[in-house]
């Protein structure tokens, strides 16, 4: 056991007392529960309790506005993302609000405050000088320190304790002294083991505590204070919690004055390149110290440090703000996009138009224009004429294999188009999302396609022409009429010639052929006048078709792909917003 009496029977110590136990009435003194020093009346005398102070259970941490704010934001963007981003992205994030909504519950009035170190760093030694009592073993012996020992300044942080996962047995309360009560009222310092110990449990213990500790002391010695391994596995990935952290360059006392200066810059920018801001001129930051554990030198600086974090108590909020900063950070590829999100009118109404190209709204309008021209010259067209075209109708060739394989032939190629302009509108809406957006807009978009080019062929069934016969224009009548008169025209002077030459009626050649020559250039010139008037009520019929198909199918596409992929851009639109709330900065348009 690397804890000199860690595991030691009660009976050993009848005096030892850790943290949350209470004494007896007529005890005086009190025991730091790792070895037999103690405290009697005359070296340290009984405080009074300090001013202020209540009885009751401490008052849980409280969030700012904008602290609660980002949690909130953080909270519906983890919500809004469930299904769209895979547990493994989002496991951080959901950490960090877990823990922010357990410390918030715990005491307000404490601040735990971690010491690490590697081997050999002395930050055991440091421990035991700040509680006044060696509490922590040390010694050559490696590893020494096998696992987190917690020492309170001030009852209550028990619960604290527990969320750090550390027994009672390895609880102790430091030196009672006056000074340090009043300085340091409200610290939990825990003594961690060594982050690079060859123990792999030692280092599990370092990981987990660290991410819940509200402050963090490093201790480097001047042989290790630029290992890797520590500003790569720690330092440089809690860049962002320098706030809440405090280097200690420990061992002054083996350097001279020089040296321990030069090694001080030459620390400060190590830290510099890892991205920690220096707390240096007041400005927020990491602090830098120097000291010995061993001769106390620097002890004093430390002590205060300690003390201005303790007295502000906001060290818990910080941290809490620092780990969002960091889930923020670690979400950004998945949530920062580039400019322009969305599809744009032109890309809707390109979608728009390759539909209609796929259910030939244009060859729909044009033989909606024709039928209406057929409509008018069967009308107005004489009937000589009429009869000569149906005549060559029933000559023309019937439905056969070769139209079957064409219209199969075009199904397949408006079923290609359809699936192409689904690609590009989905890929036109993808473009600068980030992946597992993009990836869900192409799966809606693929989703909605599904049978739309049946419902498209309905659709051009449907709505291409407009129900009932044809509108026909006022002047449609009298054309009608007109066409009706050339053709008694014509019957009356024939009829009138053949009186004539079969003797009923007297010969008069000149009235019969007038009627007739009338009927007979009358009739073509009437549907030819007709069918110049026809062809802007047919243009119009015929854009009319086209309209309503070309809505009709704009229709089905927007309810089946464009809706499904607007749903997806405006989920990524609400969770991108939540983003920038709690990043506090913008993401893209």
């Amino acid at each position: 056991m690397d804890h000199v009496d860690a595991t030691a029977p009660a009976d050993e110590e009848p005096h030892a007392r850790v943290e949350g136990d209470q004494p007896p009435d007529d005890e005086v003194s009190w025991d730091d529960g790792l070895i037999a020093r103690r405290v009697t009346e005359g070296t340290a005398p009984q405080e009074p309790p300090a001013r202020g102070a209540t009885s009751g259970p401490p008052a849980p941490l409280a969030y700012d506005g904008p602290l609660r704010s980002r949690l909130d934001a953080l909270r519906e963007l983890v919500g809004l993302s469930r299904a769209r981003l895979d547990n493994q992205t989002l496991a951080e994030a959901a950490r960090v609000l877990d823990e922010a909504t357990t410390r918030r519950k715990l005491s307000g009035q404490h601040t735990v405050v971690a010491i690490a170190g590697a081997t050999g760093s002395g930050k055991s030694q440091l421990f035991n000088t700040l509680a006044g009592v060696p509490i922590s073993e040390t010694g050559v012996r490696r590893p020494t320190t096998a696992a987190p020992i917690a020492c309170s300044w001030s009852d209550g942080a028990a619960t604290l304790i527990d969320r750090l996962g550390i027994p009672g047995r390895l609880r102790r309360r430091p030196l009672q002294s006056a000074e340090a009560e009043a300085q340091l009222r409200g610290l939990v310092l825990i003594d961690l083991p060594d982050h690079d110990s060859a123990a792999v449990q030692h280092r599990e213990h370092v990981d987990r505590v660290l991410k819940l500790v509200d402050a963090v002391i490093w201790v480097v010695d001047p042989e290790k204070y630029a290992d890797a391994a520590l500003h790569e596995r720690y330092l440089r990935p809690m860049a962002g919690h320098a706030e809440v952290m405090i280097v200690v360059l420990n061992q002054t006392d083996r350097l001279p004055a020089e040296a321990t200066e030069q090694i001080l810059d030459d620390l400060r920018r190590l830290l510099d390149e890892d991205g920690i801001a220096l707390g240096e001129y007041d400005e927020p930051g990491a602090s830098v110290l120097a000291l010995s554990a061993l001769t106390g030198d620097g002890v004093a600086d430390l002590r205060e440090t300690l003390g201005k974090i303790v007295a502000q108590r906001d060290a818990a909020a910080r941290r809490v703000s620092a780990d969002v900063d960091a889930a923020a950070a670690g979400l950004r590829p998945v949530y920062a996009a580039g400019q322009g999100v969305g599809l744009s009118e032109e890309a809707r109404a390109e979608f728009s138009g390759r539909l209609a190209d796929a259910v030939g709204a244009t060859a729909a309008g044009e033989a909606a224009e024709r039928a209406w021209l057929r409509s008018a010259n069967r009308a107005c067209g004489t009937p000589w004429l009429r009869l000569w075209r149906w005549y060559q109708d029933r000559g023309g060739p019937q439905t056969g294999s070769l139209p079957v394989r064409q219209h199969a032939d075009a199904e397949a190629t408006a079923r290609q188009r359809v699936e192409q302009a689904v690609r590009t509108v989905s890929d036109q809406a993808a473009a600068e999302l980030p992946t597992p957006w993009a990836q869900a807009v192409r799966e809606a978009a693929v989703r909605g396609s599904q049978g739309l080019s049946e419902s498209l062929d309905e659709l051009a069934g449907q709505a291409g022409l407009p129900p009932g016969r044809p509108p026909r224009p006022g002047w449609w009548p009298v054309a009608v009429l007109v066409q009706a008169a050339m053709t008694l025209l014509q019957i009356v002077g024939g009829a009138w010639l053949v009186g004539q030459i079969a003797g009923v009626l007297p010969p008069n050649l000149g009235v019969p052929v007038l009627l007739m020559l009338c009927g007979i250039v009358g009739g073509p010139l009437v549907e030819w006048g007709c069918r110049l008037a026809a062809r802007g009520p047919a243009r119009r019929y015929g854009q009319e078709a086209e309209r309503r198909l070309r809505e009709a199918a704009a229709s089905c596409g927007r309810a089946r792909v464009l809706d499904p992929v607007a749903a997806e851009l405006l989920r990524y639109r609400e969770v991108r917003e939540q983003y920038g709330r709690i990043a506090g900065v913008g993401v893209g348009r």
